[in-house]
């Protein structure tokens, strides 16, 4: 079993700090989902465990499997086993969804292995057909036209690739109409496992209804305030986070 703990983490932008001290562990096989208003930054604290270089941890640390990731690069954490799905994946016009996977998955290889062509694309297709993706979509260029749906469920198909050993998933229900929200749901739910843990950032019940997690958490202005089971999301779905922002302010 794998772990990604979080401890007092502090994440700023600018001279403004979001992230005001979180903690939270998340072990493989375990389905945390992070939910809040807008602005109470779920998303930066995603971001910053990733790695992305707009954001900057000022206190804190963030440790996978007993080791610091702090001084690692974001390609040197995605090679450790963390996996970022975008709110608002990137359009990469002219580079082939096939390609681009294949380029990631070499990435991750260890310096002179080569990739071997024929299994890497009998396995894509292994993973596109549990996915139930067809196979044509590997021909089109990465996110260039797609719907929200497609965007997510390509994000899905990089994932099932890469096998991570977290996947940290922003907003994933974002722009989702029911019908593709269930489709992406499908592919989560396929992914799930005792090898893979998910940090599910998300505002809305809904998507835990297809994708039920075993911790909820609430994220009121850069800290996490209330944890609890499923139940939690149905309370808040039902009245909303001003409750729990009256606690915290009390607290």
């Amino acid at each position: 079993m794998s772990s990604l703990e979080i401890r007092n983490l502090h994440v700023s932008t600018g001279d403004k700090e979001i992230v005001k001290g979180v903690t939270l562990t998340i072990n493989t096989g375990e389905v945390h989902a992070v939910m809040g208003p807008n602005g109470t930054g779920k998303s930066t604290m995603a971001k910053a465990i990733a790695g992305h270089p707009d954001y900057t941890i000022t206190g804190g640390d963030v440790i996978l499997d007993g080791k610091s990731m702090l001084d690692m690069e974001s390609d040197e954490r995605a090679r450790a086993g963390i996996f970022l799905a975008f709110q608002y994946p990137s359009e990469i016009p002219g580079v082939s969804i096939a390609n681009f996977m294949r380029a990631a998955v070499q990435a991750r290889m260890s310096e002179g292995e080569e990739i071997d062509a024929s299994g890497f694309y009998k396995r894509l297709y292994q993973k596109m057909d549990l996915l139930k993706i067809d196979r044509k979509f590997t021909s089109r260029s990465v996110n260039e036209g797609f719907s929200g749906g497609e965007k997510k469920r390509s994000e899905i198909l990089q994932m099932a690739m890469l096998e991570p050993r977290f996947a940290l998933m922003d907003e994933t229900d974002s722009g989702l109409d029911i019908d593709a929200l269930r489709v992406v749901s499908d592919g989560v739910n396929h992914l799930r496992g005792p090898n893979l843990g998910i940090l599910l950032i998300t505002h809305y019940q809904r998507l835990l209804g297809y994708i039920v997690p075993d911790f909820v958490h609430v994220m009121i202005d850069g800290c996490i305030v209330k944890s609890g089971d499923r139940s939690l999301a149905l309370e808040l779905e039902a009245r909303g986070y001003d409750w729990v922002k009256k606690e915290f302010a009390s607290a």
